[in-house]
């Protein structure tokens, strides 16, 4: 067992630099949920197999029940709380309650995420590279027609399609 290694992490957090003194080995997870108390971060399997507690590091998705803090000091965390900007919705937020692509709302943040991050990639992707990207975030309410519906409707959106 290790010992714990307290320190100073600095990383900017939805678009504000944060900074705590913690044990550097704490998941990014519970730090974000309990430090900073932002719990559209869901815990689901602790293992990085659900993607319900997935958050955007550096422009990537990554679960956050198995990135401690120290992978993420100097560098930009977002989360579900932080998409939005200046009040308003960001285009996959809308979408998803604008097709119901939801029903229990546990997957929701880390499907949208991920989704975001996927349309950053690919603007315009096929719900064949909706699906294939988004099979690892798991849903167990079975929204998923709603949620490939919800993410074609946003990239549709973005491009200033109807």
């Amino acid at each position: 067992m290790s010992v714990p290694t307290e320190r100073s992490i600095h990383f900017d957090l939805n678009g504000r630099q944060v900074s705590l003194h913690t044990d550097e080995q704490r998941t990014l997870l519970w730090v974000l949920r309990t430090d900073f108390a932002l719990t559209g971060t869901k815990y689901g399997c602790g293992q990085g197999s659900c993607g319900a507690c997935t958050v955007i590091v550096d422009g990537k998705a990554v679960r956050s029940c198995l990135t401690s803090l120290k992978d993420v000091a100097g560098r930009q965390v977002r989360t579900i709380e932080g998409l939005a900007h200046n009040g308003e919705l960001h285009p996959l937020q809308q979408a998803f309650i604008d097709h119901g692509a939801f029903q229990c709302g546990f997957c929701t943040s880390g499907m949208i995420l991920s989704a975001e991050t996927l349309l950053r990639e690919t603007p315009n992707p096929s719900p064949e590279a909706i699906v294939s990207h988004l099979e690892r975030n798991l849903c167990r309410c079975g929204a998923h027609q709603r949620i490939v519906a919800a993410v074609q409707s946003a990239a549709r959106r973005s491009s200033g399609q109807s």
